[in-house]
């Protein structure tokens, strides 16, 4: 085979960087030079030279569009990883003299799938809205404000964005998104045809300061149970107990809410009763439901089981201590740990649960740990006779105190565990549940156990104050529930009431048809057309031009009929319907209403109610609320616009598909929406 001798022609070297995208190559005799196409600067465009200083350039040109460049910078970088790749730009030196061609291309790997290319040739930076999202982020998650100026923080903004100027005064963005989403969510509040229930809860802070925080529960258009905080409000030296209805009332009118208010929940039964008696008064003007207020004032049920368990707790307090010390005896050692179990299986002792120390703070765990030492009851029994070092063994008789002690409190980890399995319940839930805590506290009385039947009457008194505030809330709002209807109070108070069991049954049955009967008449009054609460029609007042006013006058006066049935009394003579865990009582309502317009409404109103005011991840905690350091140290406005705004931009989160959706969940979709199909299933919002 015959070789050439001729020399083989060298082409020009490919442009493989992005950075040329952003410069153009021209070669003026034997000298190449870089040409920025947004500044017109001329640099070296040898081959030898390198492309950092382009880049360098291309960072601090001020002149340029506004190109997400340190993005495509970092794609570029990754494209050996292969999880982000920029598509290889094919031309020559001649096609790049003629045309700039820009970044088109980036492709998206789904778990080894086909690519799936997403167009960011339209890209670009936008300083306002991306101040505003650093903003959201910060209220979302809770950061502190101060982390815009932590030098961290600066560098990693600065590598993913050079032209992102962090804003130091973030507060000020925080406060602007807090005027909007306040905005929207007093629109939401405006359009609302269903009355509001007000849950009232104090916190507190390491400096012993105290807040008071007014959260919206309510039932929408879509039968959906939505929860807004309105306020958190800072209580001083001078805002007495006496006062707090002044503070309330003072937010319930900024919200333009007082004459929606149905229910209060206050977090303690021992909080003065005449709180909610002087909210009513001030907003019960030609308001018949707050006239009525049979069910205006409830009190918290995870706060009163909360008080039960540390009567508990506190009456066993000297047994659990030594309980803790022989817990911590035996796992002080392999070798001690290594006898107590060889004891243990001696004695048939096959239990799973292991021996483990609580935390004091969190009654939950010390409830476990005491069931786990009952187990190997018989176990610390024969540690005692072989190890003369074990001091603290327990007695026969604290022994039978710790396993009646530990049912009990297993009954209430059972109520409080079903209470916090839903983040946010309908009021119908709780009365069977409160029911037996009754039932219990009367049988635990009977004790013949003179340290048992004292602590029982002791807990027992601290249920009964609640239960004569909130039996009538709760049994109504069972009885709206189509599985449970009078039957469930028929068959609880006979056991709770005995032969006094009758005259209790009729007053629940007065009460709640008290309450319909009030919803009857503004459903029926024929004044200026008032329609329906709740409904979506709206009044014929609303047309000034409407000449059959007195058509809906003659129509009311001419058709009463005593012999209709009423919503309430139809409802209550059909079966029950059949109990099944997978009973949506919000969706059935809602497919319901037409059948029961005016019940349909009473009902909105009432499972809205928030039967406690405890969050699911607080009902074991046997402190108060303590708001931390960071927060308590922001000034009173700033500290309620981010713990607002924080519970709605996290609610449009956790329901993207809310029919009034905050800003940060638009944006978030609107972003997404124009990402294909595919990619779309790799995002998911909800928490």
């Amino acid at each position: 085979m015959e070789i050439s001798n001729e020399p083989a022609i060298k082409k020009p070297k490919r442009l493989t960087s992005v950075v040329w995208n952003h410069f153009e190559r021209i070669r003026k005799a034997d000298i190449c030079y870089a040409v920025c196409i947004h500044c017109n600067k001329r640099l070296s465009g040898s081959s030898n030279s390198g492309t950092t200083h382009l880049r360098n350039h291309l960072m601090r040109c001020l002149k340029r569009s506004n190109y997400d460049v340190s993005q495509l910078l970092v794609a570029k970088r990754r494209k050996k990883e292969g999880a982000l790749s920029l598509t290889t730009v094919n031309c020559d030196e001649g096609q790049r003299k003629e045309e700039n061609i820009k970044p088109t291309i980036l492709k998206f790997e789904q778990e080894q799938k086909k690519d799936e290319p997403i167009n960011l040739g339209s890209v670009r930076f936008d300083q306002e809205r991306s101040r505003l999202d650093l903003a959201r982020m910060i209220i979302l998650h809770g950061y502190p404000l101060a982390m815009v100026s932590h030098v961290g923080f600066k560098v990693f903004v600065k590598d993913l964005q050079p032209l992102f100027e962090v804003n130091s005064a973030i507060e000020l963005d925080c406060m602007e998104i807090y005027g909007k989403e306040k905005q929207n969510v007093y629109e939401i509040m405006s359009r609302s045809h269903g009355r509001i229930n007000l849950a009232v809860d104090m916190w507190a802070s390491p400096e012993q300061a105290e807040y008071l925080c007014l959260t919206a529960h309510y039932i929408d258009e879509n039968w959906k149970l939505q929860k807004k905080i309105l306020n958190f409000v800072s209580l001083n030296s001078s805002h007495t107990e006496d006062m707090l209805s002044e503070v309330i009332i003072k937010c319930l009118m900024e919200w333009e809410v007082g004459h929606k208010l149905f229910s209060m929940t206050f977090h303690d039964c021992a909080i003065n009763n005449d709180i909610a008696v002087r909210v009513k008064d001030h907003f019960s003007q030609n308001r018949p439901l707050l006239s009525s207020g049979r069910l205006l004032d409830v009190r918290c049920s995870g706060h009163v089981l909360n008080l039960i368990v540390q009567d508990c707790i506190e009456a066993l307090g000297e047994v659990t201590q030594k309980i803790r010390e022989s817990v911590r005896y035996v796992k002080t050692s392999q070798a001690t740990l290594g006898k107590f179990n060889e004891i243990a299986q001696q004695v048939g002792i096959n239990s799973q649960q292991s021996l483990f120390l609580d935390c004091p703070s969190q009654w939950n765990s010390t409830y476990l740990m005491l069931d786990a030492v009952l187990e190997h009851k018989a176990a610390f029994s024969l540690l005692q006779e072989h190890d003369p070092a074990y001091t603290v063994a327990l007695s026969d008789t604290e022994w039978e105190w710790t396993r009646s002690i530990t049912s009990y409190m297993k009954l209430l980890l059972e109520i409080t565990s079903v209470l916090s399995s839903n983040k946010c319940p309908t009021a119908n839930v709780y009365f069977p549940e409160i029911c037996d805590v009754h039932l219990q506290l009367i049988e635990w009385c009977k004790s013949p156990d003179d340290f048992i039947s004292s602590l029982a009457l002791k807990m027992k008194a601290k249920f009964d104050k609640y239960w004569s505030k909130c039996s009538l809330a709760l049994a109504v709002a069972a009885i709206l529930d189509p599985r449970f209807k009078m039957k469930l109070v028929e068959y609880y108070y006979p056991q709770i009431y005995g032969a006094a069991a009758a005259d209790r049954i009729k007053d629940v049955s007065d009460g709640i048809k008290e309450v319909f009967s009030v919803y009857c008449s503004m459903s029926s009054s024929p004044h200026q057309g008032v329609a329906l609460p709740g409904s979506s029609l709206a009044s014929p007042s609303n047309d000034s031009r409407d000449r059959l006013k007195g058509f809906d006058k003659f129509i009311h006066e001419t058709s009463q009929n005593p012999n209709i049935v009423s919503d309430l009394d139809k409802y209550l003579e059909e079966p029950v319907f059949p109990r099944n865990c997978d009973f949506n009582i919000l969706n059935w309502w809602k497919v319901q209403k037409p059948r029961y317009p005016v019940l349909s409404m009473m009902v909105r109103d009432v499972l809205g109610i928030p039967m406690s005011n405890v969050a699911p991840e607080d009902l074991f905690s046997t402190g108060a609320r303590v708001l931390d350091h960071y927060r308590s140290s922001l000034n009173p406005d700033t500290r309620q616009a981010l713990i607002c705004t924080q519970d709605w931009l996290q609610t449009g989160l956790e329901n993207p598909a809310n029919p009034h959706p905050t800003q940060l969940s638009q944006l978030l979709w609107r972003q997404i929406s124009n990402f294909p199909d595919k990619v779309k299933g790799e995002f998911s919002l909800v928490s």
